[in-house]
């Protein structure tokens, strides 16, 4: 009798720690403040939103920081459950789940305070220069048009202070992306330059699973359902106000 008590404890406790194991979601990406940002007390907004959407629907999400390109692996095979902020393409389609998008990055122009100049197409760059990032992706059409010039440096607060300067016409990024780095690294400089009220692109973000992994649907479903939740109980308006971000 004894043996078998002890053998139906020891079931009940595997189904125990399987059934923990399945709550627990695991996420990478590498840092993209703010978005994903290991120096931030609750490490960026992607994870917040993951955190608190899986939270509701009784999921505890986990983050490693690791290469963009080694945790999209990672996730693409199934070793890693999600990434929790990636933007569309149709390759990507082919090995990710993706959920419904939580928010948008828009490529916008930067220019000087008080400079009256508004992005239109790309007609509207004519005659301008415009500073940009080695190996960053902007676009064939921005890329290869003749009608104004392009110079790369290496980093993005190069461009701003050639911008302050007065040594370009323009910069451009993403304006949540550009404000946390401006904010980080000279705050002042928020004060000397203003974005565009167009954008050049906008790229919805999402939480994505790989097709390979075998929960890929309770896994994106879960997030989804969650993030309506965290969406009507306001919870997701004050992470991006957390952030500074209306």
């Amino acid at each position: 009798m004894k043996k078998i008590l002890i053998a139906l404890i020891c079931v009940l406790l595997s189904l125990s720690i399987c059934q923990a194991e399945n709550k627990t979601i695991t996420g990478a990406a590498d840092p993209w403040p703010p978005f994903i940002d290991p120096d931030h007390p609750k490490q960026g907004i992607s994870i917040e939103v993951a955190t608190a959407a899986f939270a509701s629907q009784g999921y505890t999400y986990t983050h490693k920081i690791m290469p963009w390109a080694r945790a999209e692996n990672a996730v693409k095979t199934g070793k890693i459950d999600i990434l929790p902020n990636t933007w569309h393409t149709d390759k990507r389609t082919g090995y990710l789940k993706y959920s419904e998008p939580y928010a948008s990055n828009e490529v916008k122009f930067i220019k000087k305070k008080g400079d009256d100049f508004e992005y239109n197409g790309m007609a509207s760059l004519a005659g301008k220069k415009i500073g940009i990032i080695l190996s960053y992706g902007y676009g064939d059409e921005f890329m290869n048009s003749k009608d104004f010039k392009r110079e790369a440096v290496s980093d993005f607060m190069t461009n701003i202070k050639k911008l302050v300067a007065g040594r370009i016409d323009l910069s451009l990024g993403d304006e949540i992306v550009a404000k946390n780095k401006i904010s980080k690294n000279d705050p002042a400089l928020l004060d000397e330059i203003e974005f565009t009220k167009n954008y050049m692109s906008s790229n919805d973000l999402y939480v994505t699973c790989g097709l390979k992994n075998p929960r890929h649907e309770e896994i994106i479903n879960a997030f989804n359902k969650g993030l309506e939740t965290i969406k009507s109980n306001g919870t997701l308006d004050a992470i991006f106000k957390s952030y500074g971000i209306e």
